[in-house]
């Protein structure tokens, strides 16, 4: 057995090839891979990395799509001890300089497709020393490239960093040891049971009967960290990571995908998977799919809305229904398990290091009263490069050191927590305070309504007024007071949206969280105001 003892993704992948080798790792649409094929590539990749002056410590750019080769980039970095960066490969030349230059990227690897982006900002970055293609150039470096495990010793405290979404500012990069992060985003599957050594997993794993080895299906893109971490939670329990990706969202491909790699869970995320997803399965050819292995799907990321929720319960009634939250501040949260009852904000069930505090005082909050969602335990070490902003969102109150990364919550009677919302997205109308997602999650239990989302936009009266952007399901025909009136079934009358603006489709991101900068501009064109 020849692997670093630390409890370090690259010595994870190592100890399943040497454990459960002729075991498949990795199922996308085109390939399959064993651990012992996925460590071999991975070996290579990380000996070509480390060839070409990457190491410790060095971050490592991976601009691409999902594929195999994505997999491959991550674990090939902690082999090297080196950080691999997701870019977003939605970016335009601002995001991607400022992504880069933050990053302090030294090597990319990339789909050819994206070589005139990088080019667009590369003369700038003159750290960027090292890049490699996808495809044939890529395949060639593996096959040059030794394949021994000659690398030195990895830590606990190795680096793994996940850029945000920047979804109401510029994306931050988040930085975990690989411990915490193992702890904290990617044991779920193993029911957060202590780890002892990474040996230890490979003997759960080997001890495993290989016909319950767990599958774990992701649609999401890996340059998302939720699809990271069901990677790794995948690889850390010994299971098999199925990896959707082809270009364009298919949710009969999924479902194909799911049906052919006998996927257990299937993880969505928000209205805009898993729409298509209930949609597809109870149409036309959706129910010839085998989805008899399938026991769970799982939401994450975005929340589902009323109705959606209606939808997949329909289409999978022999599955369980699983809401989770995290972020890449806190890792794996929370989970609710679907019990038939609605509510306008989330619920879930957390463990002990997570609560909700007063910011000011950092007490905890008693139930029913509004503060911040907080985590103590296996947290981030803090953001890469912005001191101010670590200091803030990790806080030590009476010598426990928490992560509060902004979200509204609040202690319900059973203990569970409802998340109400970010703070940065949060509306102050008036003297009150309103959670977008509380009125998105009430518009969207019209059955006319197809999707949501609610900002604050100036008001001379309150300072910022409640307006929705809202997309009618098709043949619908409803009116803006119509909606209004819905609304107050549902929440207070002051939360209610003053203005309606019916439009095509509302800007989300690629894993399907509103964008509330899109959003705001968006709505502010249509009320003919300017830009703030």
């Amino acid at each position: 057995m020849t692997y670093s003892p630390a409890l370090q993704l690259g010595s994870i992948l190592e100890v399943m090839a040497d454990s459960i080798g002729d075991r498949p790792a990795l199922i996308t649409n085109d390939i399959t891979l064993t651990y012992a094929e996925l460590d071999d590539r991975v070996t290579r990749l990380a000996n070509h990395l480390a060839a070409n002056g990457v190491g410790s410590g060095d971050h490592v750019a991976v601009h691409a799509s999902n594929c195999h080769q994505w997999v491959e980039s991550f674990y090939a970095c902690f082999k090297i001890r080196a950080v691999p960066i997701n870019v977003n490969y939605r970016y335009v030349r601002n995001e991607l300089q400022y992504i880069y230059e933050n990053a302090e990227c030294v090597a990319v690897i990339a789909e050819p497709r994206y070589t005139a982006a990088i080019d667009e900002v590369a003369a700038d970055l003159p750290a960027l020393q090292h890049r490699l293609l996808i495809g044939d150039e890529y395949e060639a470096a593996l096959a040059a490239a030794s394949d021994e495990r000659n690398f030195e010793p990895r830590s606990d405290d190795d680096i793994y960093m996940v850029y945000t979404g920047g979804t109401t500012g510029m994306p931050k990069g988040v930085m975990w040891r690989n411990e915490d992060i193992i702890k904290g985003a990617l044991n779920s599957g193993r029911q957060e049971r202590p780890i002892e050594s990474v040996a230890q997993l490979g003997e759960e794993a080997a001890a495993t009967d290989p016909a319950t080895q767990a599958r774990l299906m992701a649609a999401g893109p890996m340059m998302h960290g939720g699809t990271q971490w069901a990677t790794g939670n995948a690889h850390v329990m010994g299971g098999v990571m199925v990896l959707y990706t082809l270009d364009r969202y298919d949710a009969h491909e999924v479902l194909a995908l799911a049906a052919r790699a006998k996927a257990n869970s299937m993880t969505t995320m928000g209205d805009a998977m898993a729409r298509p997803l209930a949609e597809a399965r109870l149409g036309p050819g959706g129910s010839d799919h085998d989805l008899s292995n399938l026991f769970m799907l799982s939401n994450a990321a975005a929340p589902l809305s009323t109705g959606v929720r209606e939808q997949l319960r329909a289409a999978f009634p022999d599955q369980m229904l699983a809401d989770t939250y995290g972020a890449s501040e806190t890792g794996s949260t929370g989970r609710k398990f679907d019990d038939g009852q609605q509510h306008t904000a989330p619920r879930f069930e957390t463990g002990p290091e997570t609560t909700v505090l007063d910011e000011v005082t950092g007490k905890t909050c008693a139930v029913g009263e509004v503060g911040k969602l907080a985590r103590s335990g296996a947290i981030p070490l803090g953001y890469y490069k912005d001191e101010a902003k670590t200091a803030a969102t990790f806080p030590t109150y009476d010598g426990k050191r928490w992560v509060i990364p902004g979200d509204f919550a609040r202690i319900e009677d059973d203990g569970s927590i409802s998340v109400l919302g970010r703070g940065s997205a949060s509306i102050n109308s008036g003297a009150e305070k309103i959670y977008p997602e509380e009125v998105e999650g009430a518009l969207k239990t019209h059955d006319a309504v197809f999707d949501a989302a609610v900002i604050g936009t100036p008001s001379e009266r309150w300072g910022q007024q409640v307006t929705a952007l809202v997309q009618l399901r098709d043949g619908n025909d409803v009116s803006a007071d119509d909606l209004r009136d819905h609304c107050r079934g549902h929440v207070a009358d002051y939360k209610v949206p003053k203005d309606v603006l019916l439009v095509e489709s509302v800007p989300r991101t690629e894993v399907g969280k509103v964008d509330y900068k899109g959003t705001t501009a968006l709505a502010l064109s249509l009320l003919g105001l300017e830009p703030a």
